[in-house]
């Protein structure tokens, strides 16, 4: 039986680069994301196992389920579900925050997550094992300036994966998370609504990490032995000590 890997938000970043290597290790992959254009970009890419893919919106509840349920039998064994799909918009004090950028935290980053993970556990359930990985971040550790509901939205998501490891446990589910510091992705173009110029600046000084780095990561810790779960991983780069202090050359 084939090993299969379910990952969200593989259009881009740490998604896109998590497909590939998951790829690499011999997992089928059922990518899902927004851009139909873009899964069929990484689905030609990936030329040494199937690609099936998924296109929906982590936002939208229905979509998610339809979606799943409309996978055929062979790609229902999934063992690994890597919930990438996360955004930050604005970096606003709380006083003059957008409350569209809020929503659209709280919607992906939190409830994508557990709309996706609702979907998914059943088919885990069914056989009794599987991994889910999902990636935080620094932000959700400690706070920062201006990152109020961002940082809200990654401490949820830092809460539900402990909760979720209580929870499966007994189902013999893994549930591990990654909590990344500065990656240089399009995380920074988003949040400055494309403002390609800002976004460079944030990386300017120092090494921060690529998607690559936290691909490899997220392979790792899907390929450990079933009785080996590296349940929470702080990962910066080398110039970093904390989500503000960055050494800058």
């Amino acid at each position: 039986m084939a090993k299969i890997a379910f990952v969200t938000g593989a259009t881009s970043g740490i998604g896109w680069a998590t497909a590939i290597e998951l790829a690499k290790q011999g997992y089928h992959i059922v990518a899902t994301g927004r851009r139909t254009e873009r899964l069929q970009e990484l689905k030609q890419q990936i030329t040494t196992v199937p690609v099936f893919t998924l296109e929906f919106d982590v936002r939208d509840k229905e979509a998610i389920q339809q979606a799943v349920d409309s996978l055929p039998e062979e790609w229902q064994q999934i063992e690994v579900l890597v919930n990438n799909a996360g955004n930050a918009h604005g970096l606003s004090p709380v006083q003059s925050g957008s409350l569209e950028d809020w929503d659209a935290m709280i919607d992906i980053n939190v409830k994508g997550l557990l709309y996706v993970s609702h979907a998914v556990i059943p088919l885990m359930q069914k056989y009794r094992k599987g991994h889910i990985i999902n990636i935080g971040s620094i932000a959700g550790k400690e706070v920062y300036p201006n990152g109020n509901v961002y940082c809200a939205s990654k401490h949820a998501v830092d809460a539900i994966s402990k909760a979720m490891r209580i929870d499966l446990v007994q189902e013999g589910i893994k549930v591990s998370e990654v909590n990344p510091g500065a990656v240089e992705t399009e995380f920074s173009e988003v949040r400055f609504k494309g403002d390609k110029d800002r976004a460079a600046a944030v990386y300017q000084g120092f090494e921060p990490l690529s998607a690559q780095d936290i691909a490899e990561l997220i392979a790792f810790m899907a390929t450990r032995p079933a009785h080996v779960n590296l349940a929470e991983v702080l990962v910066l780069p080398s110039a970093q000590a904390s989500a503000t202090i960055i050494n800058k050359q």
